[in-house]
Order: structure tokens, then C-alpha cells, then sequence
């Protein structure tokens, strides 16, 4: 709970309680905060025995850190024996392998002399998206003008 509470930290809130309470009243105030914590960790506990009770048998294994989404996902992750066999057989790298493998073999194939960008054969594949089309022709350029903008 008070895991990221330094030392200077903890003598900084040592130093104000003595000031707030003074010495004398102090151990009286820190008797009463350390017993109104622990009520409350018995009235949690014993509503987490209500909530077991009421459950029933079936919910035995039933834990409330489960509610958690992060343990919930967790524990469905590592306890599923289906996802446990689906990742032992799926090899990423492999398929990555596969895959660079596939591209380099299409972009290393000869190309036809005779495909363009803008024309090509009917049965043929499209033209190449990977390659930086060329510039048009001085005519074929929209005029501009420095005024309109």
C-alpha cells in the first residue's frame, strides 16, 4: 500500500503529526487510526465470507483479486489449456520468415518490358503502388498562381 513512501517522506508526515497533535496526544491518535483500520479490515473479511457463503459450493476457488482485470486476463491466459497448444504451435519467427520470404520473391521476379504505371495488360497485375510514379510532363501540370493562395 505505502510502497512508494520514502523516508523523507515518512519522517516529513512524523514530523507534521507531532506538530498538528503534539507529543502527548499522539499515541492516543495513532491507537485510534491503527484500530479503525483494523474494523475495517474485519468488516472486509467478513463480507468477503457473506459473499463466499451466499456463492455456494460451485464458487469455492473463487478469489476477489480474480476481479481484477489484469489477474482476470492473466489467469485466462496462462490456465487455458486450448491458448496453451495454440502458442506452442504458432511460431512467429517462422512466419515472419515466410512472409519476408514471399515478398522478396515477387519484388526479385523480372518485370515485363512492356508494363506501365498507366497501361497494363489485361491479365497482368496492377501497377507497382512500391515505386515513386514519375513527374508529369510540363503540360500536364496544373498552372499556379501565387495570387490565389
Amino acid at each position: 500500500m505505502f510502497n512508494d513512501i520514502g523516508a523523507l517522506e515518512l519522517v516529513t508526515i512524523v514530523v507534521l503529526a507531532i506538530l498538528v497533535f503534539g507529543p502527548d496526544k499522539l499515541p492516543k491518535v495513532i491507537q485510534d487510526v491503527s484500530g479503525f483500520i483494523r474494523k475495517i479490515r474485519a468488516f472486509s473479511d467478513s463480507a468477503k465470507q457473506d459473499i463466499r457463503s451466499e456463492l455456494g459450493p460451485e464458487f469455492k476457488d473463487f478469489e476477489f483479486e480474480d476481479l481484477n482485470p489484469k489477474t482476470f486476463i492473466r489467469k485466462q491466459l496462462t490456465e487455458n489449456e486450448d491458448l496453451q497448444e495454440l502458442r506452442t504451435s504458432f511460431d512467429l519467427r517462422k512466419e515472419l520468415n515466410e512472409v519476408t520470404d514471399a515478398v522478396n520473391s515477387r519484388e526479385g521476379g523480372p518485370a515485363p518490358a512492356s508494363a506501365t504505371p498507366s497501361a497494363t495488360p489485361a491479365g497482368g497485375t496492377g501497377p507497382d503502388l512500391l515505386k515513386k510514379p514519375a513527374a508529369p510532363a510540363q503540360e500536364a501540370r496544373t498552372p499556379f498562381d501565387a495570387d490565389a493562395t
